[in-house]
């Protein structure tokens, strides 16, 4: 069969990709394992932690807590049963508004392993048998999948990863995180708000460096109101199975730990195994990831790689993007992507940011101020019973334009979208100043957190002159008749 593009991989990136394609009318066919339509983004990954999170809050109370007091809470007893009941429903749904998006593109969908025989077929494998393929484009978008050492003695009930998680039997009395990057933070502080006692381990002294500083401290403080306990710093060296089914980890500084089950987090490695690249002329990294440019091709010309396969950041929400982006330059399309990337991370509370961090901005010497508004002091907040969030606005301190908005508390993957979409535009911090939003809302962090900048600069005379003559000079540019 031949075919304009056959796409490895049905997750966002691949998705939408194929989506892209099948718009310019070309043929296109998408290969999946069985039962795996829609990637680990829908099975193991973005939607099922995502969908704990908000049972999790839910059924223990977790939002009402402030308002209502500690004894609110949906169920007294939280069990994995309950938890899995709700992703099962929401990955259910999804699954079906996937196959129904390729269904009416007319895009084929065929289900097995995929492997390349030559730079354009593949072989498709499954249990009814095999099927071959020509394309003239291959988008490869397979994904990630846990990185599994060795001298780990994962048994997916004592000693898991991430894609094993959602299979307990049972919430446990005590876990052991062993690796403190965006998985390992998320469910650890998940599990912690069920009253699971945690402790995170990392060899590395911070946790998220790609965050702003006081956003993260901000986060491990709450994490350690829920009795998280962090043993940075240190590198696990070996864990043993010991009597009546507990755990030990014994830490490189001398240290052991107890526990009931161990997560191991500790990276993702691209899913490229038996996919026989060699015969495309292709070959994967040490951690099984594609090199690509920035159109995302590969150094063979008609092949593409697209979303976690290819690395940094592997988020959902760029993988769409570089979908479209890899298909529209295959076919000739032109394409204008988005400089500027959300980024979200669905830990309790939220954690979302666009553009540099304050730590970025002093590297580079650019002059800064900072505004900002703490969520109790919005009065959706305390609707809300938010006690920890907070919005930064990063601007410049001679033009005003906005150059980065960090955001944590409740809803901070919804609102960092208003500051996004100024950037977007190249708008200073008067715009939130000037603009009226609803009311109660929590937007109305951002008009708080403008007037604490523009205030901090009413002190800086120089500053104040400098914007007004820039303003001025915009007034009086002569016009060409």
């Amino acid at each position: 069969m031949h075919y304009d593009l056959v796409v490895i991989g049905s997750g966002p990136a691949g998705q939408k990709g194929a989506i892209a394609a099948a718009k310019l009318n070309k043929r296109v066919a998408v290969i999946e394992r069985e039962h795996s339509v829609g990637g680990v983004c829908l099975h193991t990954g973005t939607i099922p932690s995502k969908t704990m999170r908000e049972a999790i809050l839910h059924l223990s109370g977790y939002r009402q807590r402030a308002v209502y007091g500690e004894r609110y809470r949906d169920k007294r007893r939280i069990t994995m049963i309950d938890l899995r009941r709700q992703i099962q429903h929401v990955v259910d749904h999804e699954l079906e508004v996937i196959r129904d998006q390729l269904d009416r593109n007319g895009i084929d969908m065929l289900t097995g392993t995929a492997r390349f025989t030559s730079p354009h077929d593949l072989l498709v494998e499954n249990h009814e048998g095999h099927s071959r393929l020509h394309a003239d484009y291959v988008l490869i978008a397979s994904g990630t999948r846990p990185m599994r050492p060795e001298k780990i003695p994962f048994d997916g009930e004592c000693v898991f990863d991430s894609d094993e998680i959602l299979n307990l039997k049972s919430i446990p009395r005590s876990m052991v995180v062993v690796g403190g990057g965006v998985i390992g933070i998320e469910y650890g502080i998940m599990f912690a708000t069920l009253g699971v006692r945690v402790t995170v381990v990392d060899g590395r002294k911070t946790l998220l460096d790609f965050c702003d500083r006081e956003i993260v401290e901000t986060l491990l403080f709450h994490a350690r109101s829920l009795g998280i306990s962090f043993r940075l710093g240190e590198d696990v060296i070996g864990i043993d199975r010991l009597k009546e089914k507990r755990i030990g980890i014994q830490l490189e500084s001398g240290k052991r730990l107890i526990t009931d089950t161990v997560l191991y987090t500790t990276g993702r490695v691209g899913d490229t195994a038996g996919m026989n690249l060699e015969a495309a002329g292709l070959s994967a990294d040490e951690k099984g990831r594609l090199w690509c440019d920035e159109n995302h091709r590969t150094w063979v010309p008609h092949i593409y790689g697209v979303g976690d396969v290819v690395g940094f950041p592997a988020l959902a929400s760029v993988s769409m993007e570089q979908g479209r982006r890899a298909v529209c330059h295959a076919f000739g399309q032109e394409f204008l992507g988005s400089k500027i990337l959300p980024y979200g991370l669905y830990t309790i509370p939220e954690i979302s940011m666009v553009g540099p961090s304050e730590e970025q901005l002093t590297k580079d010497h650019v002059p800064y101020e900072v505004g900002i508004s703490r969520f109790r002091e919005i009065a959706r907040g305390q609707i809300l019973g938010d006690q920890v969030g907070m919005l930064k606005l990063l601007f410049h301190r001679a033009t005003r334009k906005l150059l980065a908005v960090h955001c944590i508390g409740e809803t901070a993957t919804e609102i960092i979208h208003i500051g996004q979409s100024v950037m977007a535009f190249e708008g200073t911090i008067d715009y939130f100043r000037d603009t009226v939003f609803n009311y109660p809302t929590m937007a109305e962090c951002y008009k708080v957190a403008a007037f604490d900048g523009l205030n901090k600069l009413g002190f800086d005379q120089r500053a104040t002159e400098t914007f007004a003559e820039q303003q001025m000079a915009e007034v009086l540019v002569p016009v060409e008749v």
